[in-house]
């Protein structure tokens, strides 16, 4: 629901994947642009109930709702979905008081894009280590760290990364191999990309200290 370039985006991947996607929005336009991309395509507006029965959505397993600009209609679509039956609905906020209404009438997952972007763009400038990050929670996060000099030719059990900095190496990719569930005796090299997992100021000190 919402085909801006945050829901055309989703829809595009999702079809990509194989998935059977339904792809709304009030916009001929946009519709338009999303034929290729999607299973079927409606102009409609989604905050009518009517028109959501109409289209079987109930029988979906999964809702986005990508109106971030629009609080009302967003919060409104949302309530609408969970009281249709919608198992999943995901939805986009603009701010966090926004998250906070939607969470409240059932969003199974809240997203604020620009948040999030900026927040993995900002650790990009505070590291050149740092490829990617990923938060689980208000403490906990996944991160894609540079191997430097200084890890070269080094095995995970000699590094000792759980034992000294309490954080998990989930996977070591070299080139376009990737190692996953690495073992003890597996060598990290200069320019492998470790993906690490642990409280945010245990691999704050794993980035400065242990690469």
């Amino acid at each position: 629901m919402g085909l801006g370039r945050f829901g055309s985006s989703i829809c595009k991947e999702l079809h990509k994947l194989g998935h059977e996607v339904l792809a709304l929005d009030s916009n001929p336009d946009r519709v338009e642009q999303i034929t290729d991309f999607s299973s079927h395509r409606a102009i409609v507006n989604a905050a009518d109930e009517g028109n959501l029965k109409a289209l079987g959505i109930r029988n979906f397993d999964h809702a986005v709702v990508a109106i971030g600009d629009n609080m009302q209609t967003s919060v409104h679509c949302t309530l609408m979905l969970k009281e249709l039956g919608v198992p999943i609905v995901w939805v986009k906020a603009r701010d966090i008081q926004h998250q906070k209404i939607l969470e409240k009438v059932g969003a199974d997952r809240v997203i604020q894009p620009e948040n999030e972007m900026g927040i993995r763009v900002a650790h990009h400038m505070d590291s050149e280590k740092v490829i990617d990050y990923i938060d689980l929670s208000e403490d906990y996060s996944i991160i894609e760290l540079v191997a430097s000099k200084k890890s070269e030719n080094q095995t995970l059990i000699k590094l000792d990364i759980q034992a000294i900095y309490n954080c998990t190496v989930l996977a070591i990719k070299r080139n376009e191999k990737v190692n996953v569930a690495p073992m003890p005796e597996d060598r990290v090299e200069k320019d492998d990309i470790l993906v690490v997992m642990g409280h945010r100021n245990d691999l704050k000190r794993f980035e400065e200290k242990g690469l």
